[in-house]
């Protein structure tokens, strides 16, 4: 039977709860729904206690296991699972890679977790699995939640509302800035560096001094960032300062390094620092392939020899060069020098995303402080009045004692009979219910007299500091030193790490200046292999190739030259010689190091000159001249100079030398004609040389008309013809037959 027509089927029975709406109205909603919960839980820091929610709640479930820095550890993986379960419903992967990168001292400048284990290094190394690493807490997180039991702060219900969490810490440091933030959220993002505490802490009491210090003098107390794995700040003061005024700007920042002195004046350079968040071993792989690569000729070798302190070896190649310059060109190359971004959006009051100013953040901090000082201040004034209630009825206690004692052992409801008959409060009377019978010593009435006295003092101190926002602020700023003692410079882990020193910029050295000059001989077989052996060999001495293969191109050059590839495609190619593999082997193919296709080959191979002119020209019997300063190439895709159509192919590459060009064609006639009347171009198609009926152009040259033309038989002798009048005639033109005596394969060499 039809589901469609019967009608106990759910397909006719009403599906609850459905509503309409239009499409775009209920993406657009739910996408900011979406967004705004990645702004305010997920992505940006709360500039109050520069936290974002995930490590408030591993710091807070840290504190309720009870977890303190003088505690024994847990299992990373309790810690995380716990996390997981009261406050952070969300995956403990998540969760345990935020508390472990807590844990890196080269991830955070004063790191809030105390782990124990691997977790992770600086080589980028992933942390050990949660089941096998512990942590607690560190002094520094401590403070930032001390106050939390003096109701410092707000509460709200967890994610299923069966417990509460602090919607902020009471933060007695500017953790924001202390420890740095970086999140992407949508449609913005951030990016912070971390700082020094102990400047920042002289920067907040200046600010209590002066709330309105000037940018300027804000950053005589903060120079700039302090990153966890040193390094030396590069940028300019006017950036820093323009950085910190807008909330937005960049550090430039360098690896530090010395020049280390060994036997017969050799010497090699020691990286100690390098900068933050570069992973050691990918920068030491990125050197080691600069120096395969020939990038860097001077370098010879990279090695690692770090502990738990780094010490990166570079190796020169020879000691002629400055370090200074090699170190300029490893800072433009690689890793050794970066650049940080600041982007200053932070969450304003726990709701507000905004791009503030160094000066904002600080004072959002400090008003974060007064705030909670009020809360706590008040708190303690509660507890003090709550204690001092219950001091009040003791001594009347003590001052009654016989009727006390007396009412308690014969009245049925002592504790209304002491109310009225005392006019006690409900508290004092069951705090005088409660005493033990140890408390009735004389002794102990001193005693409660004397804690009465200090604290109506506290009492009366606590309201002053309520009542005068002056006293409130010195009280801050007391506070604010007390927790600088514990952390600042004085401190083996407050120093500060990174240095800071202007860039003496050196003019752009070529590689060439770099690579020691040597003669070397290069070897290019037919099928394009090619080879660099050391020092000026016989051109005629018989080398090895693989099979089927031969010699095609053989000269003397310069390790410091520069050599020129003429293909067949039309293109020029351009390598250095220092690019090129060693002559203890068979090379390596040009197809590797350029982009030459596969269905090309290779005309010509030179070395690179200045003030040369070439003849260039296809099969079609078409060319013109270039000068070599043209022809060089900056990619490995080359340079296109020799335009091609309908199947034609470059096949000329000749230097000028001389003041006719002699073309020959395939069909064996001659044609020459001044060199003049070939035009001189960067790049096309040319003109026609030599006019064909059948087949196209053989080869060309260019000689001396005062000399003769010149060739070589078949027999191998050298040929000079010197009556070329039957030959010469306009460029274009279709030539005569060559002279008796000329190559079967129609070539002039």
């Amino acid at each position: 039977m039809n589901r469609m027509n019967d009608k106990n089927s759910n397909f006719e029975k009403p599906i609850p709860f459905i509503t309409t709406e239009p499409l775009s109205r209920a993406i657009g909603e739910r996408y900011l729904q979406y967004a705004l919960s990645t702004i305010m839980h997920r992505a940006l820091p709360d500039a109050r206690d520069g936290l974002k929610p995930v490590h408030r709640r591993i710091l807070y479930a840290m504190r309720e296991l009870k977890l303190a820095a003088n505690s024994g550890f847990r299992k990373s993986a309790k810690i995380s699972g716990d996390v997981m379960g009261n406050y952070h419903p969300h995956g403990d992967a998540a969760i345990y890679d935020a508390m472990a990168r807590l844990a890196q001292d080269f991830n955070v400048r004063y790191p809030l977790v105390d782990g124990q284990g691997n977790f992770g290094n600086i080589d980028g190394d992933n942390p050990a699995a949660s089941r096998y690493t512990e942590a607690r807490l560190t002094k520094v997180s401590q403070s930032l939640m001390e106050g939390l039991s003096e109701n410092a702060v707000d509460f709200q219900e967890n994610y299923d509302g069966t417990l509460t969490e602090p919607i902020v810490f009471p933060a007695s440091f500017p953790n924001l800035l202390a420890n740095g933030s970086s999140g992407i959220a949508v449609g913005m993002a951030t990016n912070i560096p971390p700082h020094n505490l102990d400047e920042l802490i002289n920067a907040c009491i200046h600010l209590v001094k002066a709330p309105n210090a000037r940018d300027e003098t804000l950053m005589e107390y903060i120079p700039g960032p302090d990153f966890p794995t040193g390094g030396i700040i590069v940028e300019p003061y006017d950036n820093i300062l323009d950085a910190y005024r807008t909330g937005r700007g960049s550090f430039r920042l360098r690896s530090k390094w010395i020049e280390e002195k060994l036997d017969r004046g050799q010497w090699q350079i020691v990286i100690s620092e390098i900068p933050y968040q570069v992973q050691k071993s990918k920068l030491i792989e990125k050197i080691a392939e600069l120096i395969n690569n020939k990038k860097i000729p001077v370098l010879a070798d990279v090695r690692d020899e770090s502990t738990d302190e780094i010490r990166i070896i570079l190796e020169p190649r020879t000691k002629m060069i400055d370090p200074s310059i090699l170190m300029e060109t490893l800072f433009k190359q690689t890793d050794l020098e970066t650049r940080f971004s600041l982007n200053l959006n932070v969450l304003i009051d726990g709701r507000t995303p905004k791009v503030c100013s160094l000066k904002e953040v600080l004072n959002s901090f400090l008003q974060h402080q007064k705030d909670v000082l009020i809360r706590r201040s008040k708190f303690n004034l509660e507890k003090i009045d709550h204690r001092l209630e219950v001091l009040e009825g003791y001594i009347v206690a003590f001052l009654n004692l016989d009727r006390v004692i007396e009412i308690i052992r014969n009245e049925d409801d002592p504790k209304l009979t002491l109310i009225t008959e005392f006019e006690l409060s409900d508290t004092q009377a069951e705090a005088i219910l409660n005493m033990r019978l140890r408390s009735l010593r004389k002794l102990e009435e001193i005693e409660l007299r004397k804690e009465h006295e200090g604290l109506l003092i506290e009492r009366a101190n606590l309201e002053d500091l309520l009542n005068d926002e002056t006293i409130q602020w010195k009280k801050i700023s007391s506070q604010l030193r007390e927790t600088q003692k514990l952390f600042g410079k004085n401190n083996e882990n407050g120093k500060r790490r990174s240095e800071f020193a202007e860039v003496i910029e050196f003019e752009e050295v070529p590689i060439e200046a770099m690579i020691e000059r040597e003669p070397i001989t290069i070897v290019c077989s037919e099928m394009s292999w090619i080879r660099a052996m050391k020092g000026h060999i016989d051109l005629k001495q018989e080398l090895k190739f693989r099979d089927g293969d031969a010699g095609k191109f053989i000269f003397h050059a310069e390790s410091t030259d520069k050599i020129s590839i003429f293909a067949t495609n039309g293109r020029f190619y351009t390598l250095s010689c220092n690019q090129l593999p060693g002559g203890r082997g068979m090379g390596e193919p040009l197809r590797l190091m350029l982009e030459i296709p596969n269905d090309v080959d290779i005309v010509d191979v030179f070395v690179t000159k200045e003030n040369r002119k070439f003849l260039v020209a296809s099969s079609k019997g078409d060319g013109f001249i270039i000068s070599e300063t043209e022809t060089n190439a900056q990619t490995k895709n080359g340079k296109q100079i020799l335009n091609l159509k309908d199947g034609a192919k470059a096949i000329v590459c000749k230097p000028l030398n001389g003041d006719h060009i002699a073309c020959i064609g395939e069909n064996r006639k001659m044609l020459i004609f001044p060199i003049a009347d070939l035009p001189e171009m960067t790049r096309g198609k040319g003109v026609r040389m030599q006019k064909y009926k059948d087949g196209g152009l053989s080869d060309a040259s260019t000689f001396n008309i005062s000399s003769g033309l010149s060739w070589k038989d078949p027999a191998d002798r050298q040929r000079t013809e010197t009556k070329l009048d039957d030959w010469i005639s306009k460029r274009a033109s279709s030539g005569r037959m060559a002279p008796r005596g000329f190559p079967r394969d129609n070539k002039f060499n």
